[in-house]
C-alpha cells in the first residue's frame, strides 16, 4: 500500500459501569477539563457520554460486563502538562510519571472505572 489510509484518530471509547456517567462527567469534564459532547438520541439511550478538548474526543460506552482497560489506552498530548497534572493530583488521582523514553514527559493516570489513559506534554 503506498498511501496512508488514515489521516486521525476520530475518537477512542472507553468502557465503564452501567450508571456511571456522572462519575465520567466529574472526571473527564470536572477534572480533566474536557467539554461534553451531546449524543445523538438514538445513541443516547444506550447510555454513556462523550467528552472532547480540540479535536480529541473521547466516548464512554456503557457495558454491561465491564472490565477496565489495564494495558490498552490512549495517550493525550497536553498543552497545560504540569497544571494538569496538579489538577489531577488535587482532585486525588494518583499520577505516576514515567521517564523510559528519553525526551518525552509523560504520566499515566486511571479513570474512576480503572481504565489507563497516558498524559504527554507537548512537543
Amino acid at each position: 500500500m503506498s498511501f496512508a489510509p488514515f489521516s486521525a484518530i476520530d475518537h477512542v471509547q472507553l468502557a465503564a459501569p452501567s450508571g456511571s456517567e456522572d462519575k465520567a462527567r466529574r472526571f473527564y469534564r470536572d477534572v480533566l477539563g474536557m467539554m461534553e459532547v451531546p449524543k445523538p438520541p438514538a445513541l443516547a439511550r444506550r447510555g454513556g457520554v462523550w467528552f472532547a478538548s480540540g479535536d480529541v474526543q473521547i466516548h464512554i460506552g456503557i457495558e454491561e460486563e465491564f472490565r477496565s482497560a489495564r494495558k490498552a489506552h490512549p495517550a493525550l498530548r497536553c498543552a497545560a502538562y504540569d497544571e494538569l497534572l496538579q489538577r489531577l493530583r488535587d482532585a486525588g488521582t494518583e499520577v505516576v510519571e514515567v521517564n523510559d523514553i528519553p525526551g518525552v514527559r509523560r504520566a499515566h493516570i486511571h479513570d474512576p472505572f480503572g481504565n489507563r489513559i497516558e498524559l504527554m506534554a507537548a512537543k
